[in-house]
């Protein structure tokens, strides 16, 4: 046992060692670009920090205005991103199998969303992003019911992770923009000493500092920092394949049949027989807690083939084999800073001259030295001096030595205030534009200066984009693992809000070929994920109430005016819309438009069940039989007509044959008479 111990001991001193050594380059590589990502979001978002540095010493002791225009530009992209929400949408890779899967794995992924406040993770993440360049948010596994100790089952969180530019490191080889290449990552967080100890059961020790010159302080006063630790274990593996009496096929690992060496006998004997062998590549995710004193906890095998983390980049690219991104405050921030200094010191100006002030002798203030110093704010109405004296000590009348004159404007301060204010506008993209909109604009002009704004501000969203499709790629390989219940219901979530449940690994049975299957097992969720951006200037929702007002109003039909008309009342947003899209809603599902939910089509088939004979139906049903009786006789009739006047035509035609013979017997005879009448008598000699 003691061999045992101290084995693992040795690994965990190993795997701290590695880790800290491998950390100090990452961070190393990264230390000034991270830290210009902090510095940008500090620029735009704390009052007082477009002076930090050595603009703000050189301004000590005077005015130190901020005319934050970058903080207006960041939030229009923000408010752009919220009023435009991107979501991912599960899709069969094969393209047509698996549909119903599907749906089910986008109402799961929205329940989890909403159960783990994923907006505020999404937000703070694009917010990090647009402002320094880089942000992040995490995946975790958590129990479904924190109080029954006996509920083992697990639901995916998402959670944000704030300061990510301070806190999110990968491993220099990891090249692709949403880290699926990644084979480490590291997460710092921080803790109280006291939080510390009672976590650990010891006295505090910080993850320590290797290099110089980091840009934030691992140990303070009272701050501890920490480490979560993901570290992508690869492993080879065979496969076995076994072929059933049945030409089913069973795969069976080679560990097993290792740890089993009588498992191949039994399968035979079963009637299995192998046919192949393949080699697979085994990825799982290892996660420890760090300190500076070594490994504080093994947490082993995460749930999922993939490091839990979504980094989100603002602009990103590769320089000299080193990763660089930005926000949408860096190119701005020499700019802003041109022009809070020229404001201020053209206030300064304005503030210290606003009027010419009198040049006395002290002989002349003395004694009256605090009503001129108190002028500016009581306003006297008059001001006191001392008369000057003559060599005969006699008082000779005099006034001010000379008046202060206010300093000329440099007409270059001019110049660089329009020219700093102009620079700033074009590098923030020139929202301002698209508010200014004259009234007799047309709908099309309107349209392409929202186009051109959307244009500038699109690379964020298009980012955020691909963070959003590696968060639910992560989603569903961690859900794989972790959904693994027999017939456990599950809250879903449609797209309009409607909150369903689903059974997961439900048994059911073909009805066509009577064989046995498990519904909704996400084991056969091969999935591709897709994320949908459209123009960030307004949202889907409201995009789609424009359509459906639009057709409605060019529809002819009664009930597809209804239709559109209700489809687009469900797609609003606002106060007190909910109980009418419910009653809409409602009204759609009986017309046979909308698929109803579990619960719907029982509430259905109990009104079925539940109501007598409708009057109404009856009688239209009656008129309808009656209607399709008379055309039947009427056909009849119609038929036995045809038929009389058939058997009519054909007495006709006998008839008149008949008569044709009959008259030409009558012509032959009568000739024949004639013929004979005509002949001479026989003579008797």
């Amino acid at each position: 046992m003691n061999m045992a111990r101290q084995s693992t001991e040795d690994r965990l001193a190993e795997v701290h060692e590695e880790a800290l050594a491998e950390f100090d380059r990452v961070q190393q590589a990264l230390r000034d670009e991270r830290m210009q990502c902090l510095e940008d979001r500090r620029f735009y978002s704390i009052a007082g920090a477009q002076w930090e540095g050595p603009l703000g010493e050189q301004f000590e002791n005077k005015p130190r205005f901020e005319f934050n225009k970058v903080h207006l530009a960041v939030i229009r992209i923000i408010n752009e991103y919220r009023n435009n929400r991107i979501t991912v949408d599960f899709t069969p890779k094969d393209g047509s199998s698996k549909v119903d899967l599907a749906d089910v794995c986008d109402g799961l992924y929205r329940a989890d969303e909403q159960d783990s406040g994923a907006q505020e993770a999404y937000d703070n993440a694009f917010e990090e992003a647009v402002g320094g360049g880089f942000g992040a948010w995490r995946l975790r596994a958590c129990y479904e019911d924190d109080d029954d100790d006996e509920d083992e089952r697990q639901r995916i969180r998402m959670e944000p992770i704030f300061d990510a530019d301070s806190s999110v490191f990968y491993d220099l080889d990891a090249k692709r923009q949403d880290k699926a290449d990644a084979k480490r990552c590291w997460v710092i967080t921080s803790m109280t000493p006291q939080a510390f100890k009672e976590e650990f059961g010891h006295d505090p020790a910080t993850w320590p500092k290797s290099i110089d010159q980091r840009f934030f302080d691992w140990s303070t006063a009272d701050t501890i920092y920490i480490a979560e630790y993901y570290r992508v274990e690869e492993t080879r593996e065979i496969l076995h394949v076994y072929r059933g009496l049945d030409d089913v096929d069973m795969t069976v690992p080679h560990h097993e049949l290792v740890e089993d060496p009588e498992k191949d006998a039994t399968l035979q004997a079963m009637g299995f027989r192998e046919v192949r062998q393949k080699k697979i590549k085994r990825r799982r995710v290892h996660k420890y807690i760090l300190s500076g004193n070594g490994v504080e906890e093994d947490e082993g095998y995460i749930a999922g083939k993939c490091i839990p983390i979504v980094p989100v980049y603002g602009k990103r690219w590769f320089v000299d084999n080193i990763e660089r991104c930005m926000g949408h405050v860096r190119l701005a921030k020499d700019a802003q800073r041109l022009q809070n200094s020229l404001l201020s010191w053209l206030t300064e100006i304005t503030a210290r001259f606003d009027v010419e002030k009198p040049i006395l002798t002290p002989e002349q203030v003395l004694g009256h030295a605090t009503m001129w110093a108190e002028d500016n704010v009581k306003r006297y109405p008059y001001l006191l001096i001392n008369p000057l004296r003559d060599a005969a000590d006699n008082p000779v009348p005099s006034g001010p030595l000379a008046y202060t004159k206010a300093p000329n404007i440099p007409p270059a301060m001019a110049a660089l205030i329009q020219v700093a204010s102009v620079a700033l506008d074009d590098l923030l993209g020139n929202q301002e534009a698209g508010e200014q909109l004259q009234p007799n604009l047309s709908g099309k002009a309107v349209e392409l200066i929202q186009t051109r704004l959307d244009m500038q501000t699109f690379i964020y969203m298009s980012n955020f984009a691909k963070a959003m499709k590696r968060g639910g790629e992560i989603w569903l390989s961690m859900s794989k693992d972790v959904v693994v219940e027999e017939d456990r219901p599950m809250k879903t979530v449609s797209t309009d809000g409607t909150i369903d449940t689903v059974t997961m690994r439900q048994p059911m049975v073909d009805p066509k070929t009577g064989e046995q299957y498990i519904a909704n097992d996400l084991e056969d969720a091969k999935f591709d994920v897709w994320v949908d951006v459209g123009p960030s200037s307004s949202s889907k929702r409201s995009a789609t109430v424009r359509a459906l007002t639009g057709m409605a109003s060019i529809s002819d039909d009664p009930e597809q005016r209804g239709v559109l008309t209700a489809a687009a009342i469900m797609q609003m947003d606002g106060e007190g819309l909910q109980d009418i899209r419910d009653f809409f809603r409602r009204k759609l599902v009986r017309m046979g438009v909308i698929k109803p939910t579990d619960e719907e089509r029982e509430e259905l088939a109990a009104e079925a069940q539940g109501k007598g004979p409708d009057p109404q139906a009856q009688y239209l049903k009656a008129a309808a039989e009656q209607a399709v009786a008379d055309a039947a006789k009427k056909r009849a009739d119609t038929i036995e007509t045809i038929a009389s006047a058939d058997l009519k035509r054909a007495q006709t035609a006998k008839t008149i044959a008949e008569t044709d013979g009959a008259q030409q017997a009558q012509f032959i005879d009568a000739a024949e008479a004639f013929r004979r009448a005509a002949q001479p008598p026989e003579s008797g000699i």
